[in-house]
């Protein structure tokens, strides 16, 4: 049984958590871990190269080493293969999604977490008296964090998904609200018989190729997602649904529905929602949802009813290694 004294130290030490995302950030945005590709470095040489001081880097390189991130040499530091990712040249580095998920938006709507419980709607609209992604349009700084980490940030989770999941031979992928492409390179390079179309608002488009795509397989086009949508064979709703209401989901899935070919299919990469009480992202990403958007993280159930909603059936829900599974549907007969 455990002990009032010890229910009360766990509490506090599960309020103390912050501060290891706090020193995530602090070391992603100075690069900290791009001095330490070729192995063990010592404090001082860190700290000069970083700009930083070096009692302050030593401790807090102490702290990450005590999560598996760094470890501490007889002179120095190394990064661990879990501290890789790290790198901003890491195949998936983590470096702008660190930077992106603890931006001062998030931080400042978690502090008032307390808002959203209390009224439903996002804290971040009580503070900055706009819709998250108004205030991500509109601010320039804003926009380049948010856009610049959302690739770093689902990178790996997507292709871990990607790995599961089988697409056509052949035909056009739409990737609704696919930013800056990413996503969908991923999915050409791996099934070179499709093509594809990159489809969101202007100012987040490219207006480029990615490197390894054919100029003829790739195309962009701007618009939104509540209007209508390109007609395709599969539409990629990736890190999409979960940001909107339930009224909003069916709205984007409907035009999709509307929009794609007979036989056609969508394939939603979001996060699913376990029964169970067990640890997992998908709770601490609905969080994320709660304080700055309308949206959720859902269960399979709660997909199989959005679908519905929309004129859609659920044919599979894929799950990974990671945190996102693949919630496929096909038109239903109405």
């Amino acid at each position: 049984m455990t002990s009032p004294e010890a229910s009360a130290v766990h509490l506090i030490g599960e309020a103390h958590a912050y501060l290891k995302a706090a020193a995530l950030r602090a070391v992603a945005v100075l690069g900290v871990a791009d001095h330490l590709g070729d192995g063990p470095r010592p404090v001082e040489e860190l700290a000069r190269e970083t700009g930083t001081d070096a009692d302050c880097l030593g401790r807090m390189l102490r702290l990450l080493a005590a999560g598996g991130i760094f470890r501490r040499e007889p002179g120095g530091f190394s990064l661990t293969p879990l501290g890789q990712g790290l790198r901003t040249d890491s195949r998936y580095s983590a470096r702008w999604g660190i930077v992106m998920s603890t931006m001062d938006t998030h931080w400042q709507s978690a502090f008032e977490l307390g808002t959203s419980l209390r009224t439903g709607k996002p804290s971040f609209e009580a503070l900055y008296g706009k819709p998250f992604f108004d205030h991500v349009a509109e601010d320039e700084a804003a926009r380049a964090e948010f856009h610049g980490g959302m690739g770093s940030f689902s990178g790996a989770a997507r292709r871990l998904a990607l790995d599961e999941y089988d697409f056509p031979g052949g035909g056009t992928v739409v990737d609704v609200g696919g930013g800056r492409g990413g996503f969908l390179s991923d999915v050409l390079k791996g099934n070179p018989g499709l093509d594809g179309v990159l489809f969101d608002q202007a100012h987040v488009l490219p207006g480029a190729v990615p490197d390894g795509v054919g100029e003829g397989r790739w195309t962009e086009v701007a618009g939104d997602f509540f209007d209508e949508v390109p007609r395709g064979d599969v539409y990629l709703l990736s890190y999409v649904l979960h940001d909107w209401d339930d009224d909003a989901c069916v709205r984007i899935l409907g035009n999709c529905r509307e929009a794609m070919v007979p036989g056609g299919r969508i394939a939603v990469f979001d996060a699913v929602v376990g029964a169970g009480d067990e640890p997992e992202d998908a709770k601490l990403l609905d969080l994320v949802m709660m304080m700055l958007v309308s949206g959720r993280e859902r269960t399979a159930e709660e997909f199989e009813r959005l679908f519905e909603k929309a004129g859609l059936r659920v044919e599979r829900v894929v799950g990974s290694e990671g945190p996102l599974s693949v919630v496929e549907g096909v038109r239903a007969e109405r």
